[in-house]
């Protein structure tokens, strides 16, 4: 996405052609009629563009510049402050304006004059501006394209100072009711889970007496079966786990007819599917509130985010904390469904949910809930992931279509299996549906 500097490019103004012009003419007057002093006129008409021209060649100032954005990674609907600071090296001649180039998503950028109104004791030129970020995805900021002419203005160069930089738009989560996934963790954020020695329903929770273990602790009836001195088994506490699934196949969002967008600048998905990494981001910042550590899968069961060019942890088994959400966040920032990264949108038939996935799902066990952001999905692909709800303490998914009705023979199915499921379209408050996988009815 960055784009190429570019040398220095010079011209004539049209005040400039209008000196060579003027000259011609003014010389073809003096050779008509013999006049001297037109012949003087006529060289300095003609070798003033001439020298700003070989001045503007031979004295070319050396720009750098230095980007920064505040925040470095922006939300969706958040402002960003854009820091530069720009100095030269050489001699500077005539005047100077720059202009900050910007995709057309974020709006026009701003031209400024060089140098500025304040200089540092550095000789930088520092200069901000904001920027209102209303799309999640990568958006090159720059480059800065400097317009600089001669005292008479007879001559122009301009040039690209810096390859640009670029700019991480996440999107922003949406609160979530807690009272979907309540009743699925023990005490202070996590679940208690036992060692067992032997199969026995005795032996399930003891051990053998250690010393220095509390005599509170001694099980009598199992000290009676074994004929030593047992003690119930403690509890090891480990975190919760969560996977979401979220679904980046090519043919679950067709792709609708619509605006153009340049081919060097970075576009959203359709709009079931930004509806999706919405969700996705929503529920995965609720799971990180609740202290569940996550794994993002795509419908093959390949790590979802190994698929996005935004992520700063693609191959990342699981996400965990503050540090993990960000993470994530960071890797829903440009990701798109499969195959679209560079433009293409055919679908691939036969596109289902993987063994691989299933296989993910069946090892998960039962450490933590299940939730599915899916798009238009048919109910032959629903029956295929249905049986893995089994093997999770709660199964929900969100099946996220154009229109009403279009997956409600998927979200029979997976209810069928004892899935919570419920369907959506792009215009579905996200924080609606998740409520709606309680039993409420959604209003279309």
């Amino acid at each position: 996405m960055a784009a190429p500097r570019v040398p220095w490019q010079g011209r004539l103004t049209s005040v400039g052609w209008g000196f060579v012009v003027a000259g011609a003419v003014v010389l073809i007057a003096a050779q008509a009629m013999g006049r001297r002093d037109l012949l003087h006129l006529a060289a300095f008409l003609l070798l003033l563009p001439a020298t700003a021209w070989i001045s503007t060649r031979l004295f070319r100032p050396g720009l750098t510049i230095e980007r920064s954005t505040e925040p470095p990674v922006v939300e969706t609907g958040q402002l960003a402050e854009v820091h530069l600071a720009i100095r030269h090296a050489g001699v500077l001649v005539g005047r100077m304006s720059m202009a900050e180039q910007l995709p057309s998503a974020l709006g026009t950028g701003p031209d400024f004059a060089y140098p500025g109104r304040t200089v540092g004791s550095d000789g930088v030129s520092r200069y901000r501006y904001q920027l209102s970020c209303p799309h999640r995805g990568l958006f090159l900021l720059g480059p800065v394209e400097a317009h600089s002419t001669d005292v008479f203005g007879v001559t122009e160069q301009r040039t690209r100072i810096d390859d640009g930089s670029i700019l991480t738009v996440t999107p922003a989560p949406i609160p979530l009711a807690a009272s979907v996934l309540s009743g699925l963790r023990g005490i202070e954020g996590v679940i208690a889970t036992r060692m067992q020695a032997n199969p026995s329903e005795d032996d399930v929770m003891t051990r053998e007496y250690r010393h220095g273990d509390p005599m509170r602790r001694v099980h009598w009836a199992a000290t009676a079966r074994h004929g030593d001195l047992m003690v119930r088994q403690e509890e090891s506490a480990t975190s919760p786990e969560a996977t979401l699934i979220l679904d980046l196949r090519r043919d679950a969002f067709p792709v609708a007819s619509g605006r153009a967008v340049p081919a060097d600048e970075w576009a959203p998905g359709p709009p079931e599917f930004e509806w999706a990494v919405t969700a996705a981001m929503s529920i995965a910042a609720h799971l990180a509130d609740l202290d569940y550590s996550l794994r993002l899968l795509d419908a093959d069961g390949s790590l979802a985010l190994s698929h996005s060019p935004s992520s700063s942890e693609p191959d990342a088994p699981d996400y965990s904390g503050r540090t993990g959400l960000a993470s994530v966040a960071e890797g829903l920032a440009a990701i798109l469904p499969r195959g679209r990264e560079n433009g293409s949108a055919a679908p691939r038939a036969g596109e289902g949910f993987g063994d691989l996935l299933l296989d993910r799902l069946e090892a998960h066990g039962q450490r933590g809930p299940i939730v599915a952001v899916l798009g238009r999905t048919t109910a032959d692909d629903a029956r295929v992931l249905a049986p893995a709800g089994s093997a999770s303490e709660r199964a929900l998914a969100l099946v996220v279509a154009d229109r009403p009705g279009a997956c409600r023979g998927a979200v029979e199915a997976l209810r069928a299996a004892g899935w919570f499921a419920v369907e959506a379209t792009p215009s579905t408050r996200i924080d609606a549906a998740w409520l709606a996988l309680t039993g409420e009815v959604l209003p279309w």
